[in-house]
């Protein structure tokens, strides 16, 4: 039982005064133990919602590039809501919404270690808010990695395809919503005090 306990985290719980798995001496510990236990087929669900998130994720982004390319490159642009919003084909060197285009590989490099520090996380995850954040970080760095990697003009210096176009606003890809909703909803997590390991902290 000990052992569950410091599986789930409880290492972690001196430095954040108020984490619920705290105690562990006494008559409660027992108690304590058994609820580790019963966490552990919780924290491999979270396991396999982030993963699940996270190809989801990459195949919406992956197919609708594929379709992107195949059908509107070197087209006109498609209107879908007049000239608000429009779907237009458009290569990416830089970062998210067409930033940076001169640090291509720099930005290939950090979204290579967004995928590691992810992967080593998910060992420790047991929240459901927190598996669904990441799945989706996850999910638009792989996909935009793709590119990086595979495209034109050549490996880890690919240009990203963006087609997303509304009025007044740069042109992305649903990678990039991907990660921009992930972002927001670890921001929130945090506010709330939830950490990926289930425990919720207070200030």
């Amino acid at each position: 039982m000990a052992e569950a306990e410091r599986i789930i985290g409880t290492p972690d719980t001196p430095e954040g005064s108020g984490a619920e798995p705290e105690q562990s001496s006494g008559p409660e510990s027992g108690s304590d133990g058994q609820e580790g236990a019963g966490a552990r087929p919780r924290g491999k669900r979270r396991i396999a919602v982030l993963f699940a998130v996270a190809a989801f994720a990459y195949a919406l982004d992956l197919i609708s590039k594929m379709i992107v390319v195949a059908k509107l490159e070197h087209h006109p642009p498609i209107e879908i809501i007049g000239d608000w919003l429009r779907f237009e084909a458009i290569r990416n060197a830089g970062a998210a919404f067409g930033f940076g285009e001169a640090f291509t590989v720099i930005f290939t490099v950090i979204a290579a270690a967004v995928i590691v520090v992810i992967a080593r996380l998910a060992r420790k995850l047991y929240s459901l808010p927190w598996a669904i954040a990441l799945g989706l970080l996850l999910g638009g760095a792989l996909g935009n990695l793709t590119d990086r990697i595979f495209r034109s003009p050549g490996v880890f210096e690919g240009a990203v395809v963006d087609f997303i176009a509304p009025k007044h606003f740069a042109v992305f890809n649903l990678a990039d919503s991907a990660i921009v909703c992930g972002g927001i909803l670890i921001v929130l997590l945090s506010f709330k005090g939830l950490d990926p390991d289930g425990t919720v902290h207070k200030d």
